[in-house]
């Protein structure tokens, strides 16, 4: 499992109600991409009908119903467009687990094992059509992340349906698919060798793509609008040399033209930038890519409190107006490489101020799970399916979102006003403009702009006041903030609800129930109810008791609604809880291991915790080495206590358990054995 991971790691509003009913037809037959509608839609919430235009909520590990429940929330936001995790049937490992990391993992979605919609981390095909029309209803796209490029690595969980169609197990992969990528600068090896353990798909099979084909066309058909192409750099282009089993690279022609609506579809490929990715000629071919250098810039730029214009002005993308979707961070930041986990929310808020507020670029923001620290990257609940972290949600996030959305249209520039490169002033035309205080102390604004004289309220604090007389900006930006102005498009929406609970853990032993606070801010008529059972009244600070009957390995759900004075649901939110086995172990703990007769003769104890996120472990894999006893038993004896240890034993190259599924819980004095 470790080997494997590391592996792959490498690589408010009741008034708007009868008018959402007016524009649900519209937007369900939206299926708008780059090329499509009006720059704002019709919804109450200004959203727009351009994707390019708008802005990107990545629902990340949210399941179908999570994000329907949400999507009152995510319009409120201003996000005119979400994006799921796969929707693929995928492999099940860690036992089924939920969890993101643990007993499950997130990224078992990207391993899929056909090409059908629906698995079962986030939902049915039922359940992402039933979402998708709730998008729709609101003026919100849908683009599912795809992942064409690879399978599981566990061939016996690959579809037989696909590999029939495709002509065979063996013509499902190329020549290479099942050697590991050790030149990444060599295109051949980059498009059909194996990465992070994963064969590589023969993408250029045209039974393959007929079979992938008709799976985007399935995803429209339920309502999908765009498409993220998961790891597209490794899919060849037209320029690429070819397999030895494959005639031409025509792999991206076919999915951009013959889908159903192409014309409309909005599509971008992960092209991370390194060397020889091809960028320029992959948005040729895709329609879009990822701009993850533009990514790493905002990053330093946020945590060096420098934000130089010229540098956050640049996509480094070479290419004129390249459809570029930013971000602050993506999944694979936050996730794989720890390059954006150590960024408070606060940092990523005000880095996605400078990104949004742009012309150029389409800002995606991945959510963070529920309850993520510094200190715990996989939040409190860590659990798949679950609503992520409400800092989507911020004022000046918000704010930021619908400023974009009103300035559709309106030509960009971007400036510092210190000398420092601390302060950075974007504006939009003459119709409004973000000024980002990125420094240590407050700035006092002088500057020469072009929104028109006159009184304008900062929209996201919507109470400071500033003045532009005379061409000239005044007024006073904190530290650590951003101001947004514009009167111009603006809309009045009433601030949402917000429900809650207080709880110290999501964590919860079997039988063994903890009391939890119920709150209800700025809320009215509202509900809980446990593991689907009958809805009850609450008020804000009403205390109750979750997982009275709660068994070993499940998960517990308590729901929270509020509705309007004619019962119509306006939140939604879900929270689980986890049953889990004690995984505290004392110093001076002894375990035995049983070994098969046909392993190696070291045997190893890999001993590790990773609930927080950065891995503990008492030694590099494959761990520490076992002792042989007189009876023919491998003993290990843990030198120290540990809170939520987990055990893999291992010769070096097999494993128990086995490669992607978590390790054992700990007990003393047991004999482990294969079986």
């Amino acid at each position: 499992m470790k080997n494997s991971k590391n592996n792959f790691l490498k690589s408010g509003i009741a008034l708007f109600t009868a008018v959402l009913l007016t524009v649900s037809a519209a937007g369900c037959s939206g299926n708008v991409g780059e090329n499509g509608g009006e720059s704002v839609s019709d919804s109450p919430y200004g959203l727009t009908n351009n994707i390019k235009n708008g802005t990107i909520f990545h629902s990340w590990c949210q399941s179908f119903n999570t994000i329907k429940e949400s999507m009152r929330d995510i319009a409120y936001a201003g996000f005119s467009a979400i994006q799921t995790s796969p929707i693929n049937e995928c492999v099940v490992g860690g036992n089924g687990g939920l969890q993101l990391n643990g007993e499950g993992k997130w990224y078992y979605h990207y391993q899929p094992t056909d090409w059908t919609i629906g698995n079962y981390q986030l939902g049915t095909k039922e359940e992402f059509t039933a979402m998708c029309e709730e998008a729709h209803k609101y003026g919100i796209k849908v683009i599912v992340d795809v992942v064409p490029n690879h399978t599981t690595p566990d061939l016996d969980s690959v579809g037989k349906g696909l590999t029939d169609a495709v002509g065979g197990i063996d013509k499902l992969y190329h020549s290479n698919g099942k050697n590991e990528i050790v030149n990444w600068a060599d295109r051949l090896e980059c498009t059909t060798g194996q990465m992070g353990g994963l064969p590589d798909v023969n993408t250029e099979n045209k039974a393959f793509q007929d079979y992938f084909i008709k799976y985007l066309n399935e995803c429209i058909a339920c309502g999908a609008d765009g498409f993220r192409y998961d790891t597209a750099k490794h899919i060849g282009l037209p320029s690429d040399p070819t397999d030895p089993s494959s005639e031409k690279n025509n792999f991206w022609e076919r999915v951009t033209t013959e889908t159903d609506k192409a014309d409309s579809i909005f599509n971008y490929g992960e092209v991370l930038q390194s060397d020889g990715e091809k960028i320029e000629e992959y948005q040729q071919a895709i329609g879009g890519t990822t701009a993850s250098a533009y990514g790493e810039a905002v990053r330093s730029a946020i945590t060096s409190r420098r934000l130089n214009a010229a540098a956050l002005t640049d996509l480094q993308i070479n290419t004129d107006d390249p459809t570029a979707v930013t971000w602050v961070e993506s999944h694979d930041n936050y996730c794989n490489d720890g390059t954006s986990s150590s960024l408070s929310d606060k940092q990523v808020v005000l880095a996605w101020a400078v990104i949004a507020a742009r012309e150029k670029g389409t800002p995606l923001f991945f959510d963070r799970p529920y309850g993520n620290t510094s200190g715990n990257m996989w939040g409190t609940m860590n659990h798949i399916g679950a609503a992520g972290n409400p800092f989507y949600k911020d004022d000046t996030v918000v704010a930021v979102n619908r400023f974009r959305n009103a300035m559709a249209g309106e030509k960009e520039n971007i400036s510092n006003l210190d000398r420092d490169e601390s302060v950075l002033l974007i504006e939009r035309g003459s119709k409004g403009l973000v000024v980002v205080n990125g420094g240590r102390y407050s700035y006092t604004l002088n500057a020469a702009v072009s929104l028109p004289d006159g009184k304008y309220i900062n929209r996201a604090d919507g109470e400071t006041e500033y003045t532009v007389e005379n061409g000239i900006l005044s007024g006073l930006i904190f530290a650590d903030s951003a101001i947004v102005l514009y009167n111009d498009g603006y809309l009045d929406i009433e601030k949402l609800g917000t429900l809650s609970i207080d709880t110290d853990t999501f964590i919860l032993t079997e039988n063994t129930p903890i009391t939890v606070t119920l709150r209800a801010e700025n809320a009215q008529n509202t509900f809980y109810s446990v593991d689907g059972g009958e809805y009850v009244s609450f008020s804000d600070g009403d205390q109750i008791e979750v997982g009275k009957d709660t068994q070993n390995g499940k998960a517990s759900a308590l729901t929270l609604k509020s509705e309007d004075g004619s019962g119509n649901t306006l939140s939604v939110m879900t929270f689980y809880f986890t049953v889990q086995g004690k995984r505290n172990v004392e110093a001076g703990t002894r375990v035995y291991f049983q070994k098969p007769e046909d392993w190696k003769d070291t045997v190893y104890a890999y001993v590790y915790d990773e609930s927080t996120g950065a891995v503990k472990q008492a030694a590099p894999w494959p761990g520490v080495k076992c002792e042989l006893q007189d009876d023919g038993l491998y003993g290990y004896t843990f030198e120290e206590a540990w809170d939520n240890v987990l055990l893999i034993f291992t010769d070096g190259s097999k494993q128990i358990p086995g490669a992607m599924e978590p390790g054992m819980v700990v007990e003393a004095d047991k004999v482990y054995t294969a079986e």
